[in-house]
Parts: C-alpha cells; sequence; structure tokens
C-alpha cells in the first residue's frame, strides 16, 4: 500500500465538547460528520466510504442518509479512528470509494443514548472477567498500574517524573480555549490530588467527557480540489496484543506499539528526527512514555528522563500531546479521534499551540489496556 496517495481533506469535532447532556451519542457522530463536511465543503451524498467505532457504520449511514459501497465497524477501542485511517487509504487506493467518512462520537460523561456495536456474550464471560477480574481488578484505572509499577521498579522512574507528564501536558492545553483545564498546575499539585489507583493520582488519570470527531479521507490526486490545506498519509500501522494486560509479552513495553510503529515508519520513509510534532494516546500519564520509546524516540527507560527535562513542553525540540491531551483537554473514552485531529491541526497550521514550521506529525493510539494500537504518520507537503 502507499498511503501517501490519499489526504485528509476535512477535519473537525463536535460543535461543543466536555459536558453535553442534551445530546445522544449518535448525534454527536452527525455534529461531527456535518461540521467535517462543511470544512470539506462536502454534502452527505458526496460520501461512499463510512468508518465508525462507537455507534455502528449502519446506525451512521442511515441517520445522515449516506449510501456507502465501502464500510469499517473495527472496534478495538480507543485507537480504532487509526485504524480506519489505515483501511480508509487501503480502500481508496483499490477503487473501493472515493470519500471516506470517519466518524466518533461518544456520550462518556452524560451517558445520553450510550451504545456501541460489537459482539455477543456478557462481559463476564470474557477473558479479563474471567482471569483477572477475581482478583480485583476494576477496569483500566486499576488494570493500568500493572505495567507502570513494574516499569517504576525496573527503570527507577520516580512519582515525580510520572507527575510531570500532567504537568507539561496542561502547559500546552492553556493554549487551547477548548481544553476541559487550561489553568497552570505543578508536580506537587498532581502528587497532592487525589490518589485513584497506586500509583495513579487524580491529576495523571484521564477525564471523563462528551464529544466527537471525525475525518474525510479523499485520493490525493483529489485533494488539490477543495478548500482546506490538505494534510497527507504517509506512513500508517496496527497490531494487537492481548485482551488482558496481565498477560503482556513485557510490562515495560507495548508489542502492540512497536509493531504499528514500525511498520507506519517504514511505510513513510522516514527517520526520527525528521519528526516535527507527535501525538501519543495518553487515558493515563504512563502512555506517554511508552509511547515515546516503543516509537524510538527515546531509549528504554530514558522517557521520564526526556520529559522532565521539557523537551516535550512548549518550545521543546520535540513538542508532544499539543493539545493537552486527555490529561487536560478532553478524553470521552476513545480518544484517539482527538489525538488526530490536533495531528491534523497542526499540519495546517491552525492548531492554538502551533509548533512553528510542522510539516510532519506521527499519532499514536492505544486501544484497551495495551491491547491494541494504531500509528499513522502525516505531513504537509504532497507526494
Amino acid at each position: 500500500m502507499k498511503p501517501n496517495t490519499v489526504a485528509i481533506v476535512g477535519a473537525a469535532e463536535t460543535t461543543e465538547l466536555g459536558k453535553i447532556p442534551n445530546v445522544s451519542q449518535l448525534q454527536l457522530h452527525a455534529d461531527a460528520a456535518l461540521n467535517a463536511l462543511e470544512d470539506a465543503g462536502l454534502k452527505p451524498s458526496d460520501i461512499d466510504g463510512v468508518a465508525t467505532a462507537g455507534a455502528s457504520p449502519t446506525e451512521v449511514a442511515y441517520y445522515m442518509g449516506i449510501t456507502p459501497t465501502w464500510v469499517d465497524g473495527t472496534s478495538v477501542g480507543g485507537c480504532s479512528f487509526m485504524l480506519h485511517v489505515r483501511h480508509a487509504c487501503s480502500a481508496i487506493n483499490e477503487g473501493l470509494c472515493d470519500t471516506v467518512l470517519i466518524t466518533h462520537g461518544e456520550s462518556g460523561r452524560s451517558g445520553v443514548g450510550r451504545g456501541g456495536f460489537g459482539g455477543g456474550g456478557g462481559l463476564g464471560a470474557s477473558l479479563s472477567a474471567q482471569f483477572e477480574g477475581p482478583y480485583g481488578g476494576m477496569g483500566a484505572t486499576t488494570m493500568f498500574t500493572i505495567p507502570v509499577l513494574r516499569y517504576m521498579k525496573e527503570y527507577a522512574m520516580t512519582h515525580e517524573q510520572l507527575a510531570m507528564v500532567a504537568v507539561v501536558q496542561r502547559e500546552w492545553a492553556g493554549m487551547s480555549p477548548r481544553a476541559s483545564y487550561q489553568e497552570p498546575i505543578t508536580v506537587d499539585d498532581v502528587l497532592e490530588s487525589r490518589m485513584i489507583a497506586y500509583p495513579f493520582h487524580l491529576l495523571e488519570c484521564c477525564l471523563v467527557t462528551d464529544g466527537g470527531g471525525a475525518l474525510i479521507l479523499v485520493s490525493a490526486e483529489r485533494a488539490k480540489d477543495f478548500p482546506t490545506k490538505p494534510v497527507y498519509m504517509i506512513g500508517t500501522g496496527e497490531s494487537v496484543e492481548t485482551p488482558m494486560v496481565s498477560q503482556m509479552e513485557d510490562f515495560c513495553s507495548s508489542r502492540a506499539f512497536r509493531v504499528a510503529g514500525a511498520k507506519a515508519f517504514e511505510e513513510a520513509g522516514i527517520t526520527r528526527p525528521d519528526v516535527d510534532h507527535v501525538m501519543i494516546y495518553d487515558a493515563f500519564a504512563h502512555l506517554p512514555i511508552y509511547g515515546l520509546e516503543d516509537l524510538g524516540f527515546c531509549e528504554r527507560g530514558e522517557a521520564a528522563q526526556f520529559i522532565w527535562e521539557r523537551n516535550t513542553a512548549p518550545g521543546g525540540k520535540l513538542p508532544l500531546n499539543t493539545n493537552g491531551g486527555g490529561l487536560s483537554y478532553m478524553h470521552s473514552g476513545m480518544y484517539g479521534m482527538y489525538a488526530l485531529q490536533e495531528s491534523v491541526r497542526q499540519l495546517r497550521g491552525t492548531a492554538p499551540g502551533q509548533v512553528e514550521g510542522a510539516k510532519t506529525s506521527v499519532c499514536l493510539g492505544v486501544g484497551g489496556m495495551f491491547a491494541a494500537s494504531g500509528c499513522i504518520i502525516m505531513c504537509n507537503e504532497a507526494p
């Protein structure tokens, strides 16, 4: 596949972000989709490919009045949208469709019309419920502690270093009017916030919000016909590891991150110094640390110090999570779409915390608790 033959020409989030108690989950998908269509100067009837998670593509296509020739309902957690982008590149290149709409909407805080599209069977029958649940795990907040505690032991990462992830990302969030939290915080503020599940304090855990986003992809050849600045896909990757965090190959590294990232860089044909901007899914403060190492930006055990030295902060040499991330910008439950949106804004030159001269962005997502990953590398120069 040659992903650089595909470009994003429409990108938008829902009209509101945060607490939206009067809008259902399906309506959030539609709101984001209509905003992205307006951004690209298109109508629903122009769309012939639909991909989504959080709702089924059947629901979204019906609600929007779209008759697609290609659909993708891949749902592997918060990185599903990275996989949708990758699959859309293939579909467009193969002539299965011409104009793909990828939507996300989630009433994560208000719970209005929450549902989903998945297989049968109750949660109690899942592998995690059977083999981890009896030991006291209660979802991501507690289960994500398993790898990070091992990482802290192996590499002597301190609580202060972990807290610094949240501090730096709040600096970026302070530049964004749409961020949920914008007030500066210190390492002491993080460590003094309520303990949620050791070692995670409140400010090291993601937000719970309502919102959504949408993307529109077309061939790079068509991209010049749209009113927006195209953002070209140059590298894509995806992988999965295990539905049980306790069964990770290595608690200090994500195999899915490594595989997806390596594939994306191989396709893109670039090296790490070529990258101007990075988005790494941050449901909890340790995820950017794992991502920096598994993508090859830092050696094993060195990412926490890299962040501590403000290399990822405003003015640093590797701007990271420049919208504030899931810790400060917003996190409705499946954050990957918002990371993609920020990569697009940076490469269009429209981000509130704009990185000067940004030409290449790497966007890495996680699904579940290191269960899945998708990686997309983008640039703003035509192939």
